[in-house]
């Protein structure tokens, strides 16, 4: 079962022919007789398309190392021209000398073959009558879309793109940056001397690493050496680029604090930790805020000065959570030490995308420049853009190793709004590449080695309802690599160790899963080119923690669906004690009394019948992975001001009559919440009645038939007690009262703690 299965070749999409042409240098260029230099690029020709390379000016020997890339099924001539041109400032550039290829006699390279080598080939005159001065190094071949020199080529479809924005419309695969919590525990300080001689100060410490800020509890005693003890933890990421600021602050008034002391620490100088054991401590001295101006004043810091007790480690036995845990795809910690081998491959085509609306309007017409990401452990891929069509093909593959099958790959299209280049990603109007859905692939849906080809739609949900924007098509294939480590890791934890060992609060994961996201979107955000804070965001589910009604609903109705089951038990018992199937009723009757006698029976029973359900529904196992459902999503019959306000801003943007409303809308939801809760405690707290003396009359009756029953039982045989009271309890409805029976009216009248209550 230890397969090493890699795959090397695009074997999941569809193969697209490319002409490759690497423009790498050129040498012994003629100098323009006006200007005695040269100002040379290189033009490359296919019928109507054309590529240029940018222009060096006043170089003779240049050096570009370009690569072109032309459509095979665009093209429209057999001759491939290479011009070598100079540029000039008015006028028509001047001709330097050319290169053409017949297309017949172009090599064929098949990955993975080494690349072709570059070869000098002379210039010839415009006519093609003979050599000129100067040489130009080249490199042509037919190639396919799993070449090398994809990614980087200038692709004749998207000619119209020019300057930055040709960055911007290739694929290129990201690694997110490596993660770690930085624990700060905070012991003490001593001789902390308040502004103010006359008082001891109210001391607290805030900690500051980049944008977060953290604070430990004020002191409750006022004195010069307070003991606090708490943890404060931050997401940092290699490399180490922030300081840990750290300031020791004497709350003076609650609008006023003073700083008595601070010090600033790099993070490279912190004990990397890869368990709970504990590292050393340290004292470090504070610098007096203000202080040590002068000269005199620094001698005087170095004889006496404040002190802090801190415990500082980056914690490597975590996994640092940037996405939800509902859709995690990576479950490593931090440390690489730690990590596990690989239990399988997952490799996934990314075909192409069929019936996408217009997103943006361009010379009057509406256009889509489409691009998919997708997201699975560290490794982000996104495919190149293609521009102005509704019906894209990519035909991409990409691999991940995989260490869990429990893992969620995430898969999105988005509308490039970056292909004019020169736009300020953090200006106030920069541009926001527009969403056009997301599909969502758990691996452990997947059946090992079979390769599932299916059109996902993308939904997308706007302030005016849902929307279908089109389908994404995927070729997706998981290789597993040894069936034992699978099975072994459906029995680990899904966590690393440390995640149960110390334990972080809700409140503390929901926060240190924000900064993580921005600290991924502010790094990925700065590769080249930029996978931008919005896709990120997306990508990662920035606002699943925000309320809405909608999905409020739609966890409510998940819930009831699961208690449905237990309803349809319960009325079939109800329908088997009622005898509305005299033959039913019967043969649970002579089920009943088998499982009396041999009671062994009862759980081979419970497990047989589980078994055989199993192998009744292989039969309806789903053909294809899960996607996006808007019935269990309560995105069809969603009232818009419910959408409206889940598209809201945070805090909020809307008018005061509006929040009022929905305020008012909120407190009726909740008044139902707290009506149920309630019934449930009323429920609970009658039970604790039972043996409280609350009710000193029902105490007593409950303890005398306690007494009474457990006489009854010893002397009494199980195995009658069960006969009898299972018989009872099924008996004909012509035997039994439609009026409530006798434990049901006493535990009603049981006393909760309800008249207590405001």
């Amino acid at each position: 079962m230890n397969g090493e299965r890699y795959a090397s070749t695009f074997d999941l999409v569809e193969q697209m022919s490319y002409l490759y042409v690497r423009v790498v240098k050129a040498k012994d260029l003629p100098p323009s007789s006006i200007t005695a230099s040269c100002d040379p690029y290189v033009e490359v020709k296919l019928g109507n398309y054309r590529g240029r390379t940018r222009h060096f000016e006043k170089k003779m020997n240049p050096e570009w190392n370009q690569v072109f890339a032309f459509s095979k099924e665009r093209m429209q001539s057999l001759v491939l021209e290479v011009f070598v041109k100079d540029k000039e400032m008015v006028g028509r550039d001047d001709y330097l000398g050319r290169v053409v290829f017949d297309l017949n006699e172009v090599p064929t390279r098949v990955p993975p073959d080494s690349p072709l080598a570059p070869q000098w080939y002379r210039l010839e005159d415009r006519r093609g009558e003979g050599k000129v001065r100067g040489g130009i190094m080249l490199a042509v071949w037919m190639g396919t879309q799993a070449d090398e020199a994809f990614p980087e080529a200038w692709h004749s479809d998207a000619a119209s793109v020019h300057g930055e924005g040709a960055l911007n419309i290739r694929s290129k695969v990201y690694v997110s940056p490596k993660l770690w919590y930085l624990r700060v525990n905070v012991i003490e300080a001593q001789d902390v001397v308040s502004n103010d001689r006359g008082r001891f100060p109210e001391v607290f410490v805030k900690a500051q690493v980049g944008n977060q800020v953290l604070r430990t509890k004020i002191h409750p005693t006022k004195t010069a050496s307070p003991l606090w003890n708490e943890d404060l933890v931050f997401v940092v990421a290699e490399p180490f680029e922030e300081m840990l600021f750290l300031t020791v602050e004497d709350r003076v008034t609650p609008l006023k604090d003073d700083v008595l002391g601070k010090i600033t620490l790099p993070l490279d100088i912190f004990e990397k930790r890869l368990d709970h054991r504990p590292v050393h401590s340290r004292w470090f001295n504070l610098e007096k805020f203000g202080f040590g101006v002068l000269e005199a004043d620094r001698r005087r810091e170095l004889q006496f000065s404040s002190r802090i007790h801190l415990r500082v480690c980056l914690e490597g036995g975590y996994h640092v959570l940037d996405e939800s845990t509902m859709y995690i795809s990576d479950q490593r910690p931090t440390a690489r030490q730690l990590w596990k081998q690989p239990v399988g491959i997952l490799e996934v085509g990314i075909l192409g995308a069929q019936g996408l609306l217009p997103m943006k309007m361009k010379d009057g017409r509406g256009t889509t420049d489409a691009y998919c990401a997708a997201k699975y452990g560290q490794k982000w891929v996104r495919t190149r853009t293609i521009v102005d069509t509704f019906n894209p093909k990519w035909n991409e593959q990409y691999t991940w190793e995989v260490y869990d099958p429990c893992t969620v790959i995430t898969l999105g299209v988005f509308d490039n709004c970056h292909l004019g280049g020169g736009e300020k990603p953090n200006a106030a109007n920069a541009a926001r590449d527009s969403r056009i859905g997301k599909v969502r692939i758990r691996l452990s849906t997947l059946e090992a080695y079979r390769i599932y080809t299916h059109s996902y739609p993308l939904l997308v949900l706007h302030p005016h309802g849902v929307k279908k924007m089109g389908e994404l098509q995927l070729a997706v294939r998981f290789t597993t690599l040894s069936l034992a480590n699978m099975i072994y890791v459906y029995g680990h934890p899904l966590l690393p160790k440390m995640h149960y060992l110390h334990p972080f609060t809700v409140n503390q994961v929901d926060s240190l899963r924000y900064q993580a996201m921005n600290i991924v979107a502010a790094r990925l955000g700065r590769a080249e080119p930029p996978l931008r804070k919005e896709v990120v965001e997306y990508m990662l589910d920035v606002d699943s923690h925000m309320w809405s009604m909608r999905r409020s609903k739609a966890n409510f109705f998940r819930i009831m669906s699961l208690i449905s089951g237990l309803f349809t038990m319960s009325h079939w018992f109800v329908d088997i004690r009622q005898w509305r199937n005299p033959i039913t009723s019967v043969l649970v009757h002579i089920l009943f009394l088998i499982l009396i006698w041999y009671p062994e029976l009862i759980l081979p029973t419970l497990f047989l019948y589980m078994f055989l359900i199993g192998l009744w529904n292989y039969r309806l196992r789903p053909r294809h992975p899960s996607h996006m459902d808007t019935k269990l999503s309560w995105a069809e019959a969603v009232h818009p001001d419910e959408l409206d306000e889940e598209f809201d801003t945070f805090p909020t943007s809307k008018s005061h009559d509006i929040v009022r409303m929905r305020y008012d809308r909120l407190r009726g939801v909740a008044g139902r919440i707290q009506t149920v809760v309630g019934d449930i405690a009323t429920q609970g707290e009658r039970v604790q009645s039972l043996l409280s003396w609350r009710d000193p009359r029902a105490t007593s009756l409950f303890i005398v038939f306690c007494l009474f029953a457990a006489v009854v039982l010893y002397v009494t045989p199980f195995r009658a007690v069960a006969l009898v009271a299972g018989l009872y309890y099924l008996r004909h409805p012509r035997f039994r009262s439609k009026l409530p029976s006798v434990p049901s009216n006493f535990f009603k009248r049981l006393t909760a703690r309800t008249d207590s209550l405001l």
